[in-house]
């Protein structure tokens, strides 16, 4: 199912407002949407929503042989997927050139970043090392994919746990999480990918775009940074040309989004360790009192219910007293009634160009009707001569008229030289007949 077009006027729109320095959520250029950030039951798994769009993260690993050419380093691998689910414009089993070069821009964002410590991941080198496989998952697209992805990416793997193992002589053995805490991931830094959106060729520049800003701009570009100010990977989409001053502004606006997200992010993880070493609830297991499947849970707002009647008595004082009024029913036709005063019914007049169109059809109705009976009239008169004239078939067409009279069947006499002649004839045979027996 492919996505619905946006309309002209809604681009026109929007682009108006771009104009004007206004956004359709309310918020400023430079502004970034609200990021929220919530943990699976299990290390590993996250759900990280970017406004509207909703990313789920998930980290597992296992062992695998190494790469020929890096015998002493780990395995990190990305894959995100876009469902139906999130949109209808996107089809299962179908890469699309928005999955690949997203997939791509993540891949270079985590791994080409060395943003893990990978030799870390080595058990025996040359033989076994420890696979880590990111797998992300598109909820819902509001825009700004690529954000939300690279964040979920990094916080799933800084929240991800591995199996303890050791080592002896060529025997490796994994313990479980009962016999042998898990170990966390060695994190070097954590790159998170800023997107911005150029309209009218670089003129307008916004930042983190929602779904609507995508459809109707330009360019975009992506800078992946981590906190420290390096810059991780750097990608220009849409065919525009953008000069070195708008690249390093955007630089500077990507520094200071990195370091509050990633601020976030440190505190949605500290505060996932505390809640699970005092035991409390936490992540998806929140929604389970409320009977409802999901992980963002609403807080309640508070009500105050106090002196609630002594306020309503106060509110009925100050009010103006009722008018009295008298209901009365108003007859308009049989079978319909109106109580109390004010404009009458009309709903059952019609206006002067109604009126007009009932009279036309009132005189079609009746033309009509004459024409039937005129026609009718001539039939029967037309029946009652065609009684004793010949039938008449005629093709409406070509107007051919074929008349169908009975013949009389003229008797056949024979006249009396014929009978003579066949007499004499007969004579004849019957003589040379005779002959030819006697001659032999």
């Amino acid at each position: 199912m492919k996505e619905t077009p946006l309309s002209n006027c809604e681009r026109r729109f929007l682009l108006r407002a771009i104009q004007e320095r206004k956004r359709l959520d309310g918020r400023q250029c430079y502004d970034y949407r609200n990021v929220r950030i919530s943990f699976g039951p299990e290390h590993g798994c996250c759900v990280v929503e970017l406004g509207k769009t909703r990313v789920l993260g998930q980290v597992s690993c296992e062992l695998v042989p190494p790469k020929p050419n890096r015998a002493t380093e780990g395995i990190l691998f990305c894959n995100l997927e876009l469902s139906p689910m999130a949109a209808p414009g996107f089809e299962p089993g179908r890469q699309s050139e928005l999955l690949v070069k997203v997939n791509r821009l993540i891949e270079r964002c985590l791994r080409n970043s060395k943003c893990i410590d990978t030799e870390s991941l080595c058990v025996v080198a040359g033989e076994k090392v420890w696979q880590i496989r990111v797998d992300l998952h598109l909820l819902n697209h509001d825009g700004n994919i690529v954000d939300a992805a690279s964040i979920a990416g990094i916080v799933a793997l800084c929240h991800f746990r591995r199996p303890d193992v050791s080592v002896q002589g060529k025997e490796v053995t994994v313990y479980s999480p009962e016999e042998r805490d898990p170990v966390p991931l060695s994190i070097h830094h954590m790159p998170i990918c800023v997107s911005f959106a150029f309209f009218q060729q670089g003129t307008y520049l916004l930042v983190d775009p929602n779904e609507r800003e995508e459809r109707v701009m330009d360019g975009l570009l992506v800078i992946a940074m981590n906190k420290h100010r390096e810059i991780c990977t750097i990608q220009s989409s849409g065919g525009i040309m953008l000069l070195k001053d708008q690249v390093l502004r955007c630089s500077k606006i990507t520094a200071v989004k990195v370091a509050e997200i990633t601020e976030l992010i440190q505190k949605a993880l500290e505060n996932d360790q505390k809640l699970r070493k005092e035991g409390g609830k936490f992540g998806f297991a929140e929604s389970i009192p409320n009977q409802k499947i999901t992980a963002f849970k609403m807080d309640s707002a508070a009500v105050d219910t106090n002196n609630v009647e002594e306020q309503a008595e106060e509110i009925i004082t100050k009010a103006d007293p009722p008018s009295e009024v008298f209901a009365k029913p108003i007859l308009h036709t049989p079978g319909t009634a109106q109580i109390g005063e004010g404009i009458e019914n009309a709903w059952g007049d019609l206006e002067e160009s109604e009126r007009e169109e009932a009279a036309e059809e009132e005189g079609e109705s009746s033309t009509t009707a004459f024409e039937c009976q005129r026609t009718e009239t001539e039939d029967t008169s037309m029946m009652n001569e065609a009684k004793d004239d010949p039938i008449v078939l005629s093709d409406s067409e070509e107007e051919e008229v074929v008349i169908l009279e009975p013949q009389e069947v003229p008797k056949k006499t024979r006249p009396q030289t014929t009978l003579k002649q066949e007499s004499t004839s007969k004579k004849a045979f019957n003589k040379k007949r005779r002959k030819k027996r006697a001659s032999r």
